[in-house]
């Protein structure tokens, strides 16, 4: 079984999204829960399609702490053998946990990720091959494929699907934006995994997304320099087949 981990303040522009990616796990030909963080927001908001649904849990925040802080929160609510990270105005594509859960079960990887799909307002979606190529990766690798911190993120935070005690070995970071990036490369620095060249998540497009809010672009080049170095010491690190060597 695989939870999927949402954090969320319900603002009124992002209902309907969180309902449609709702409905996106809905389609899901495998077992699945979500827990949903709610950063400071009234359970009361929860969109009916969610708070009816049995495969849906809370975990309502006093007050507002971030999405690093909330994902983190609600990952030790997890209760299944595999995670994965989602945004509340994103979707997943129909066959996206089933394809996934397969390749994990029937290798016994840490990790298994896919491509994802930009998703724009008239419902195209355009394709994103990330940097890092498909197929197996040893544990470390995928930071190889991030050449500089300027340069497109090696792999989509988003897309990957890992067993669960990997997730908590290697959480979100502590900042304010990018935290997703040093979740990725935790979990592919710590395991080896497998790239499919499916798309398995569609990322919204939209006014309302975090990039494109005012004041993104000042605290954006710092966090690509953190998570570029955090990359790059787990990297030094690990040794052949996913082993910590020191000295």
């Amino acid at each position: 079984m695989i939870t999927v981990v949402i954090a969320t303040r319900l603002g009124d522009d992002r209902l309907d999204y969180l309902t449609a990616m709702h409905a996106s796990l809905t389609r899901q030909s495998v077992p699945w829960e979500a827990v949903i963080a709610l950063d400071g927001a009234s359970p009361d908001r929860l969109p009916a399609p969610l708070a009816q649904d049995p495969r849906v849990r809370t975990l309502a925040l006093p007050r507002p702490v971030g999405a690093a802080c909330a994902r983190n929160l609600a990952l030790t609510h997890v209760r299944t053998r595999y995670v994965n990270w989602a945004d509340d105005d994103d979707e997943f594509t129909d066959d996206a946990m089933s394809v996934r859960q397969d390749i994990l079960e029937s290798t016994g990887v840490g990790w298994c990720a896919g491509w994802s799909q930009d998703q724009h307002p008239d419902g195209s979606t355009t394709l994103w091959r990330c940097p890092t190529p498909p197929g197996r990766h040893q544990a470390g690798d995928v930071w190889t494929y991030w050449k500089s911190p300027s340069d497109t993120i090696p792999i989509g935070p988003t897309t990957i699907l890992a067993r669960t005690d990997l997730v908590r070995a290697a959480p979100m970071g502590g900042l304010v934006q990018g935290e997703d990036y040093c979740a990725a490369l935790g979990v592919t620095s710590l395991a080896p995994g497998i790239l499919l060249p499916v798309p398995v998540y569609r990322y919204r497009k939209h006014p309302g997304q975090m990039t494109a809010q005012v004041g993104y672009d000042q605290l954006e080049a710092a966090a690509r320099e953190h998570a570029w170095a955090y990359g790059r010491s787990l990297r030094a690190l690990v040794g052949d087949g996913g082993n910590f060597v020191y000295g």
